[in-house]
């Protein structure tokens, strides 16, 4: 997932600070389970530009910390490499040059472990930070950028292992269990003026009001006509379906950008289909017909929406419909094992759910100061909004007015979509 970047309000309480050193020790520690099945080959394979090495990632989310927080805030902090900045920068202007993004597969050294000592000396660092209330909106970002990259890790590192003709697992397989079918209903909303984005006085981490990106607001109003979203995401088994209908060689069901796009790929399924079986994180497994279909581009999914007669939502019909439901519900991310998509009735877990809304700033929008601020705004140009959360997102992470965003092309991550439709 593209990286995104600034919190809004802190916190000071002693149970707040004592939260929120938990939170961070918690999520270091998964950063560090989800790396552990890995050898030193694995772990510096990048297999496309839009992807990064593991070992990259596990570096990358530790500067951040080293950088932003021990730096800036501790006298005489004196960095644990002094070249390690120059690798491990993702695109932060302020910091400096930086090695390319293509180049980061050609660093096979340091060696995993040498940064995994890097990290422990970043956690040593920062457990004296981590009660001072004044640091605490950077701490939450910082947690919140590693729980990006702990899902992006793990989407960069299947795309790695499809490579490989042996379909190697990273994890064992889980349990066999059979995804349980979910009649179609739709879920109709009158339209109306509607609130949209975060709200620093909404209070609690369930409310989203004590963290956002900064692109998640200002909080504003829009107008939504009626609409109806359906009770779950389109399946394997309607995809299937889709396939068998021509649904890859028919160009009225394409935009022109799309049809072009099939046209010279070769796109003829989702990414990671072949025949009735699809790669995972366990490697190859049967493909269970009635779990969400995932790992398909906007243009797959404004394309199957068009043939099952309906569209793809806004991403404010999509968060006016979440209201009561639980944003870490679902099938999200609970601990280093095989993240697969499962179905059900939940509007959060298993993908992210593409929207037909461009990624365009908010009404009032103004980029953080800092380097901070550099990672959201520019980037508000040819993506569209997600919604959801996946199987590989952090539990806890995600909120309805969280906003993922992403090329029209790109499929790597677990992408899928749930059907909208205009009502009288």
């Amino acid at each position: 997932m593209p990286e995104a970047a600034v919190s809004n309000t802190g916190s000071g309480t002693p149970s707040e600070q004592a939260e929120l050193s938990q939170r961070f020790h918690e999520t270091r520690a998964l950063t560090r389970n989800l790396i552990a099945p890995l050898s030193e080959a694995d772990a510096v394979l990048q297999s496309m530009e839009d992807a990064s090495p593991a070992k990259w990632h596990l570096a990358h989310t530790n500067w951040f910390f080293e950088t932003f927080l021990l730096r800036d805030h501790v006298s005489g902090y004196r960095l644990f490499d002094e070249d390690w900045p120059f690798l491990f920068n993702s695109y932060y202007e302020a910091e400096g040059e930086r090695i390319a993004r293509f180049s980061r597969g050609m660093l096979s050294r340091p060696a995993v472990d040498r940064i995994l000592a890097w990290r422990a000396h970043v956690d040593e660092g920062m457990t004296a930070l981590l009660d001072n209330p004044d640091l605490a909106p950077l701490i939450r970002l910082g947690i919140a950028h590693e729980q990006q990259h702990q899902e992006l890790l793990l989407t960069d590192i299947k795309h790695a292992l499809f490579q490989n003709p042996l379909g190697p697992a990273m994890f064992e397989a889980a349990a066999a269990k059979c995804a349980v079918p979910v009649h179609l209903e739709w879920h109709e909303h009158p339209g109306g003026i509607a609130m949209i984005g975060h709200d620093p006085a909404a209070g609690g981490p369930a409310a989203g009001g004590d963290f956002a990106f900064d692109n998640e607001g200002p909080r504003h109003r829009v107008l939504l006509e009626p609409f109806a979203l359906a009770n779950r995401l389109v399946t394997n088994r309607e995809w299937d379906e889709f396939i068998e209908d021509g649904g890859y060689r028919k160009a009225a069901l394409w935009l022109s950008d799309g049809w072009a796009w099939v046209q010279a790929e070769g796109v003829t399924a989702p990414l990671y289909w072949r025949g009735a079986d699809h790669f995972t994180h366990a490697g190859w497994q049967p493909r269970e017909p009635d779990a969400p279909v995932t790992h398909i581009s906007y243009y797959e999914a404004d394309a199957f929406a068009t043939w099952a007669g309906a569209r793809l939502p806004t991403e404010f019909e999509w968060e006016v419909a979440t209201q009561g439901s639980d944003p870490a519900g679902g099938n999200q991310l609970d601990s280093a094992e095989a993240p697969l998509p499962g179905g059900g009735r939940e509007l959060f877990g298993d993908c992210w759910q593409f929207t037909r809304s461009a990624y365009l700033p908010y009404p009032r929008f103004q980029p953080a100061a800092g380097a901070v601020g550099e990672y959201n705004g520019k980037f508000m140009s040819g993506q569209f909004v997600l919604k959801g959360a996946s199987c590989a997102t952090a539990r806890g992470h995600s909120r309805a007015t969280y906003r993922n965003f992403f090329y029209p092309h790109q499929r790597w991550q677990f992408t899928g979509l749930r059907l909208a439709k205009d009502i009288e």
